[in-house]
């Protein structure tokens, strides 16, 4: 398993640098290549929009008509949620807030202003790496795991794979903001930032959606 997660890395790595070198050096991404390249992007979101899909409909499942072997309650019977106003709050004021210098960051791009644009990157990427701590700590302190009963099940993979898309995407606007720094991107061509952008709100987004169905909602 070792194995082949470096060489998944590496050849990840190599595919993504000849992407690179064939957009900035190259110049082979025309505006045909970029607008399928941002076709992708939206069919890959749509995948992803599904794909959670299937675990909020999991929640809705179980919490509308639970099971007798649960108590009949949701949340289960005896198990102790985790309060939506503590730190679940904290993660949403830090990710919306994400959600504006990236915003800041795209809109300075299209108007040539390159420092505004280096300040948004490097704020949002912060902004990334604070939710992913929070939320690992949220987990230390939980006072349920993910093998109580269905809740536990759902809470985590939800909660864990968001957490996962999170890690993703700040290491996708890692990436974009060294390519920023070394002058990869203008005004007109900048669709590896745009796609980084639109991924990042993907997450923004799907977050409000956890912290109102499975912190407010579904923990009482």
């Amino acid at each position: 398993m070792i194995e082949s997660l470096i060489f998944l890395c590496f050849f990840l790595y190599r595919w993504f640098a000849d992407i690179v070198v064939e957009s900035t050096f190259e110049g082979h991404h025309t505006q045909k290549v970029q607008q399928g390249i941002r076709f992708g992007m939206c069919l890959f979101i749509a995948s992803e929009v599904m794909f959670f899909f299937s675990f909020f409909w999991a929640f809705f499942h179980c919490s509308f008509a639970p099971a007798l072997n649960i108590g009949c309650v949701w949340p289960p019977l005896g198990l102790v949620t985790l309060d939506p106003w503590g730190l679940p709050l904290w993660n949403t004021v830090i990710l919306l807030s994400s959600g504006v210098t990236i915003t800041c960051a795209h809109r300075a791009i299209l108007a040539g202003e390159r420092n505004a644009t280096n300040k948004g990157l490097l704020a949002t990427i912060i902004y990334g790496v604070v939710f992913t701590f929070v939320q690992a700590y949220e987990y230390n302190v939980a006072p349920f795991s993910i093998n109580d009963s269905v809740y536990g099940s759902l809470f985590y993979m939800l909660t864990g794979f968001h957490g996962f898309h999170v890690l993703v995407g700040t290491l996708f606007l890692i990436v974009c903001f060294h390519r920023q720094i070394n002058y990869h991107f203008t005004r007109v061509q900048h669709v590896g930032l745009e796609c980084g952008i639109w991924y990042w709100h993907f997450v923004d987004v799907v977050w409000l959606f956890l912290f109102v169905v499975v912190y407010i909602w579904g923990g009482k």
